[in-house]
């Protein structure tokens, strides 16, 4: 996939997921802006050619940093992929404010804050962009110790639709991936914890129904629609929520209403009641993996 003459940006690339679609950004040919809270960011910009912003992601400052780098140092800004995130888990009754609000300002008002200022930059050149912002099936199904995460995710989606419909005029897509890989923050989520650390003490791959039911692969995996969606070629995809993981690439669905019924002026709690037994409810949560 040709990204010759493209600049990218891509936030939390210390490591992991990030640091996967910095390094296949670049040998696809993008010039890459590659940031972190850890200055071990530095090594991966200086092993991809690059350029590195040590920082936080969230204030408005970092986001306007990571811009103005990307245009001083390779000329302009062409993809933008907001990774950056970390984890506070409890479950509602001992999570603090503390580790709520950590998590929504790196990942929801980070995403926020560079995406406007990307936003603000592509719109100025005038020759279109992609948005690519991350988020993560705790976001599309809830976990169990993830209010703030998955919360935070959950809204990530909702920006990259009112985003796809804004930007639109001006040739900037924006999307949302879901990706599911094995990384340490994956390890967190309990369905998925038992099969990395397997994976890890024995060294060997992940199975293959892993790999295709679970849709749980390599950092690796995830990176080739990171760089499809920052190609000429995905320019007809915006708006779109796009699940990656081991073997599996799934569309997630939009929220739609799924089933209706109609009472002649109006509903009472009685009536309610009474018919609720018609609707099918929907699942939530992620699924225990179960082996074949």
């Amino acid at each position: 996939m040709e990204l010759s003459g493209k600049v990218a940006i891509v936030t939390g690339a210390a490591r992991g997921l990030g640091r996967a679609y910095a390094e296949a950004l670049a040998r696809n040919g993008a010039e890459v802006v590659v940031n972190d809270v850890d200055e071990s960011v530095e090594e991966v910009a200086a092993s991809i050619g690059g350029a590195a912003v040590v920082a936080p992601v969230g204030p408005a400052a970092t986001a306007d940093r990571l811009v103005a780098t990307a245009v001083e140092e390779f000329g302009r800004l062409d993809v933008l992929v907001t990774n950056a995130g970390v984890l506070r888990d409890r479950v509602l009754w001992k999570m603090t404010d503390d580790d709520f609000d950590t998590v929504v300002d790196v990942h929801l008002r980070g995403t926020f804050t560079c995406a406007r200022a990307a936003a603000v930059r592509m719109r100025e050149q005038g020759t279109g962009g992609s948005l690519v912002l991350i988020s993560s099936p705790a976001g599309q199904r809830g976990n169990f110790g993830q209010t703030n995460y998955s919360a935070a995710k959950a809204g990530i989606v909702a920006m990259a639709r009112t985003w796809a419909l804004e930007l639109a005029r001006s040739g900037i897509t924006v999307n949302a991936v879901v990706p599911v890989a094995a990384t340490e923050m994956t390890k967190t989520i309990p369905a998925f914890a038992p099969l990395i650390e397997e994976s890890e003490r024995t060294g060997a791959p992940l199975p293959d129904w892993v790999r295709r039911d679970e849709g749980l692969g390599t950092a690796e995996d995830v990176a080739g629609l990171i760089v499809h969606l920052a190609s000429d070629a995905a320019k007809g995809i915006t708006g779109q929520a796009i699940g990656i993981g081991g073997d599996r690439l799934a569309l997630w669905a939009h929220p739609a209403e799924k089933q209706v019924l109609f009472a002649p002026g109006g509903w009472s709690a009685a009536s309610i009641a009474e018919r609720w037994h018609e609707f099918d409810q929907e699942t939530y949560g992620i699924p225990l993996p179960v082996a074949p």
